[in-house]
């Protein structure tokens, strides 16, 4: 069964449904806060420019989804699958960003429960990278189970690439 990228996904808290085009002015509307990017490597994301080719990339990866708060119906944030390779049984859940509101509670946790979940119905392996310098993401990973296994580097949007930590959680 191939890896089915973008699936409607429920929880109590959220849901997630593939990114659409006529979702740009609600999701940049939570990406123009510049304390969302202000230790990721793109800390420049908030800007209409730089936020159109990371929506831009999000369409056309495949995986990309809104987060949708339950309770408002309102679009929260971002996230997406992206780089499924088979051979190592491995997908990565990234480029994640709510709005401040929803930092440190729940919703992060019941996101990634829900990716995780379908995840693991396909691959044996989930990998994550985050930003050397984005402290408070990192924090987000150990919260929900990763385990730190080295470090890597990366490129976003139009910057230089930068040193991220690589984090893995393994299907139970």
């Amino acid at each position: 069964m191939p890896f089915d990228l973008q699936p409607n996904l429920k929880g109590e808290l959220i849901r997630l449904r593939p990114l659409k085009p006529a979702d740009w002015d609600d999701l940049f509307a939570v990406a123009s806060d510049a304390l969302i990017w202000e230790q990721h490597p793109e800390s420049d994301r908030y800007k209409e420019d730089v936020f159109r080719i990371f929506f831009k990339d999000a369409l056309e990866s495949g995986g990309a989804f809104v987060v949708i708060d339950n309770d408002n119906q309102q679009i929260i944030g971002s996230t997406r699958f992206y780089g499924y390779d088979p051979e190592k049984s491995e997908i990565e859940i990234g480029w994640t960003f709510l709005a401040r509101k929803y930092w440190g509670g729940r919703h992060n946790q019941e996101m990634k429960r829900l990716m995780l979940a379908h995840a693991f119905k396909f691959v044996e392996n989930v990998v994550f990278y985050v930003g050397e310098k984005n402290i408070r993401s990192q924090r987000a990973m150990e919260k929900i189970g990763a385990i730190k296994i080295g470090m890597a580097t990366r490129a976003y949007g139009n910057h230089p690439p930068t040193r991220n930590v690589k984090y893995l959680i393994n299907k139970p």
